[in-house]
């Protein structure tokens, strides 16, 4: 029996409103997996004190997911997925993540896609000697490093400047000085390469051969090392540079003791006779004599007394045009400039009146 009219009409309606209700259904479903991925990507999570995660080099993002989920940096290892297939899964990097508060996944896996690992910052400055550099490195807050054994691996690793100076006892000279970025896990051995690294490309930018260098004082890299760090020690003003390093090399020229202090006080640091200011047994009595007194001992050192910068390089390879054979150094002269002289007369008239001025100025 055929069905009427109006019963085909309320069949159609029936039908109409089912598929409404499902597409309804289906919006609302879209809208709560929208509104559930936001809730994972964008809203921040994560601890509010400062937390570090040490990603492994190899692992795979779902292992990396899993351990920020488990550290508590992020809510769940799905937002990170999620995020991972929007950026088409960047290339992720090991190494050690610091966070310090709630950060949206988006920020988090953009962090780790830099590479934007935690390091600290240590500064050296010109003229730091191995001890010095040990200190600071110490101090830094470096978990694998103590000045022992930072100090150990500046004489364990003279291979790594063997071409230059093979018959170095350390890396002496050789740490250039400047400001560096290390993870906090890195190793003694892994700082000294990088600052052997940094002397390499600056000492590029200088006309230093391996065997001979323009002046006759210098006979290779080592004997030009050695007298800039005593350019370095001995200079408190830069544009002075290169009339200290004309003292020194005339009095070399003259087979004259160059009488420097940094080279003593180097010397009973590495005998550990250091007793924090110099002292005329220091420099006179045999018992406390080194290798580095260069008041005892004619010519440089048995090597660099410090880590000299480039421009006191510069000042060994290039010293001023003088006649010169003394100076005052700077120091806490109050004219905050030293006073060079040729003859011994004009160097006791300097003396006498820096410490004129020094007295003027209520020094000792």
């Amino acid at each position: 029996m055929a069905r009427s009219r109006s019963t085909r009409k309320r069949s159609r309606k029936k039908g109409g409103s089912g598929a409404a209700l499902a597409l309804f259904a289906l919006f609302l479903v879209a809208l709560a997996a929208a509104a559930g991925a936001a809730w994972l990507i964008y809203l921040p999570a994560g601890a509010q004190n400062e937390m570090f995660v040490e990603i492994a080099p190899g692992s795979t993002s779902n292992q990396i997911a899993t351990q920020l989920e488990q550290a508590g940096v992020i809510r769940s290892r799905y937002g990170f997925d999620l995020v991972r297939l929007w950026k088409h899964a960047s290339i992720l990097k090991a190494g050690e993540y610091r966070f310090d508060r709630a950060l949206p996944v988006t920020e988090v896996y953009a962090r780790i896609a830099r590479g934007d690992v935690f390091t600290l910052p240590v500064t050296f400055p010109e003229g730091a000697t191995r001890f010095d550099i040990a200190a600071k490195v110490a101090a830094a807050g470096f978990l694998n490093i103590t000045q022992q054994n930072f100090l150990a691996a500046t004489v364990s690793q003279t291979a790594l400047i063997a071409d230059l100076d093979p018959h170095a006892k350390s890396l002496e000279g050789y740490l250039f000085p400047d400001t560096y970025r290390f993870p906090r896990r890195v190793t003694a051995v892994q700082i000294v390469a990088a600052m052997v690294r940094r002397f390499r490309a600056v000492s590029a930018q200088l006309p230093i051969e391996k065997t001979a260098l323009p002046l006759q004082t210098v006979g290779n890299i080592h004997d030009l090392v050695t007298l800039a760090s005593l350019i370095e020690r001995e200079t408190a003003v830069a544009s002075e540079r290169p009339l200290v390093a004309s003292v020194l090399a005339n009095r070399l020229k003259k087979n004259m003791p160059l009488m420097t202090d940094p080279a003593v006080i180097y010397g009973l640091q590495v005998e550990g006779k250091w007793r924090g200011a110099i002292y005329e047994s220091d420099l006179k009595d045999p018992k406390h004599d080194t290798p580095y007194n260069t008041y005892r001992h004619d010519g440089l050192p048995p090597g660099p007394v410090g880590n000299p910068g480039l421009a006191s390089l510069r000042a060994a390879l290039h010293p001023a045009a003088t006649d010169y054979l003394y100076f005052v150094a700077a120091g806490t002269d109050p004219q905050g400039k030293s006073r060079f002289a040729a003859t011994l007369d004009e160097h006791n008239k300097n003396v006498a009146s820096y410490r004129q001025a020094i007295k003027q100025a209520g020094g000792h």
